[in-house]
């Protein structure tokens, strides 16, 4: 320690520029660090940003149709309905969870509902996942409901079945002539494939 002390006194009371050549040297160096952090953090704003535009989008309620496969019956009064959503668009897109439900009368005003996110009668639901859906490719969720109390007024008689994207505001709708007991639905997750109960 008492070696390097003599040296920097000595260096300094011998030529008294190299100090003056030092500090111009450790700010050249402070610029140049600055600058190559500017340019570093403004290439990381830039990956980021191309990452952001290249994620893949939710599949906007315009990009997909609705429709329903498969008709359920069985005991008990219990009915049920398999729903698909299919990509119409040009480009991939992702779903994630539940489908909203809904019900109109004839008028297509809303009527009284209330939807269960689970397992129904028919299927026990997949847990969600997030389901990347190429141009043309489908995601589906089993529906179902009781009708024991058809034309009373426990029973509510629907003429529509509004069927609500994960993550969307707005709805697709389906012919659905049913009486549904308190207006209950059920529905699974959505999956690119829920086996049914036979």
């Amino acid at each position: 320690m008492t070696h390097q002390h003599r040296s920097h006194t000595r260096g300094t009371a011998m030529d008294p520029r190299s100090g003056r050549r030092r500090r111009l040297v450790r700010a050249t160096l402070a610029v140049t660090a600055v600058a190559g952090l500017g340019i570093a953090g403004a290439g990381a704003a830039q990956a980021a940003g191309t990452r952001a535009t290249t994620a893949t989008p939710t599949c906007a309620v315009s990009a997909l149709s609705a429709s329903f496969g498969e008709e359920l019956g069985g005991g008990m009064n219990h009915q049920g309905v398999v729903v698909k959503l299919k990509n119409t668009g040009t480009h991939t897109c992702l779903l994630r969870g539940y489908p909203g439900l809904g019900l109109e009368n004839a008028a297509h005003r809303t009527l009284h509902s209330t939807t269960h996110w689970g397992d129904t009668w028919y299927a026990k639901s997949p847990p969600k996942t997030t389901l990347t859906l190429r141009k043309g490719a489908v995601a589906e969720a089993v529906i179902s409901w009781t009708h024991a109390d058809t034309g009373t007024s426990d029973a509510v008689h629907a003429a529509y079945l509004e069927v609500t994207p994960p993550a969307a505001t707005s709805h697709k709708t389906l012919k659905f002539p049913q009486w549904v007991d308190f207006g209950d639905l059920r529905v699974t997750a959505l999956a690119y494939r829920i086996p049914v109960n036979p």
